[in-house]
């Protein structure tokens, strides 16, 4: 049985939270859990709070064993963009586009 968490709307870019992704993609929840802990950047912050929403989800809602829970897939989509602009010279304006992103966590159980 897959269980599944999703953080949406994250203000953080897609392909900076793959990065941290990539990581725990097929590793026990513990390992990734570490991984994440220890890993410097931002986004480990975020996809640590989804992991552990994932296996709240699947002890509580689907009564599976935590101990035999691995990360089966993981992945983000690009949320809603946000622009903005900043004024340049002569009276021109310069895009910012500030991304976001859809996190998803998929553990399962191991047989």
């Amino acid at each position: 049985m897959d269980v599944k968490a999703t953080a949406k709307t994250v203000r953080i870019q897609p392909r900076k939270v793959r990065l941290a992704l990539d990581m725990i993609r097929g590793k026990d929840i513990k390992e990734a859990a570490a991984l994440l802990k220890f890993s410097p950047n931002k986004t480990s912050l975020v996809v640590g709070k989804v992991l552990h929403s994932a296996v709240a989800n699947a002890t509580n809602n689907h009564q599976l064993d935590e101990t035999k829970l691995f990360v089966k897939a993981c992945y983000a989509d690009e949320g809603v963009t946000l622009k903005r602009f900043m004024p340049r010279a002569k009276g021109s304006a310069a895009s910012i586009f500030k991304r976001t992103s859809h996190v998803t966590v998929i553990v399962a159980e191991k047989n």
